[in-house]
């Protein structure tokens, strides 16, 4: 079987998390987090009866490549927050997707406690980088589906609530919407992006979403872009959108989350 991109990002975290490990102990990690105030409720920032928006930090893709050359993290995650965004999500993952933890701590001690929500978006695997999370100032944590056995995914649930982490659960399918269903996930994220062949289609949100209960909050990410796009899934029943690259590329960031907003 051909590795996909989504294997080959793993496998490099994988390969990588020793080292880290041993340059920053879970002790560290530890100390790091016990200065920090609480984790803010995703939950509760995504409820409401107008369609909420999770804008993403992303410089780089490993579909599209770089989005943003010059991009500064902070500067976008304030404009993020004085434009509306109900919760912030920052990509962390170095190779693919340029990210940092870094960059997620720099918007976390720039925006304070006046903050949105801020998610940690990368490729979760080990207990060890839920406590990375914590410590870097994040609320939430993005968990996906199709890199957990389910008494991983079980594990990692327990442990982010521990912490006093909200769970992001992401899923492509539906076998992995009943995976996440069973792990007792509250927060759904439904990726319209294939992680195996980046191909991207929102009729993926249309179909699952039927299939996830209404005391569950559903986001719809990857392959939103307009107010059409938004209209879309909001019509089949989210709660939130997840939006990254339309934002990063944006000419006027404020004006594109005016539109993406939908009340």
């Amino acid at each position: 079987m051909t590795e996909s991109i989504l294997d080959r990002i793993v496998a490099g975290i994988r390969a990588g998390l020793p080292e880290r490990k041993a340059k920053e102990p879970l002790s560290a990690l530890e100390e790091r987090t016990a200065a920090l105030t609480l984790p803010k409720s995703l939950a509760e920032a995504l409820r409401g009866d107008s369609i909420r928006l999770i804008a993403e930090v992303k410089a780089k893709s490993p579909s599209r490549g770089v989005l943003n050359e010059g991009l500064d993290p902070i500067a976008q995650a304030e404009i993020y927050a004085h434009s509306g965004a109900s919760a912030i999500s920052v990509l962390t993952e170095e190779k693919h997707f340029n990210g940092s933890l870094e960059h997620l701590l720099g918007v976390r001690e720039c925006l304070g406690e006046t903050r949105p929500p801020l998610l940690r978006k990368d490729f979760i695997f080990d207990a060890y980088q839920l406590y990375q999370a914590r410590a870097y100032g994040a609320d939430a944590a993005l968990l996906i589906v199709a890199i957990l056995e389910p008494a991983q995914m079980k594990e990692l649930m327990a442990i982010a609530s521990e912490l006093g982490l909200s769970a992001l659960v992401e899923v492509h399918d539906e076998s992995e919407v009943e995976q996440a269903l069973d792990a007792g996930a509250k927060i759904i994220g439904i990726n319209n992006r294939d992680l195996r062949t980046f191909d991207v289609d929102l009729a993926t949100t249309e179909r699952l979403a039927k299939l996830i209960p209404s005391d569950k909050i559903i986001v719809s990410e990857s392959g939103i872009h307009t107010r059409a796009d938004v209209e879309r899934v909001r019509a089949a029943g989210v709660h939130a959108v997840l939006v990254g690259e339309a934002l990063v590329t944006a000419g006027d960031v404020g004006e594109k989350i005016r539109e993406l907003i939908i009340h």
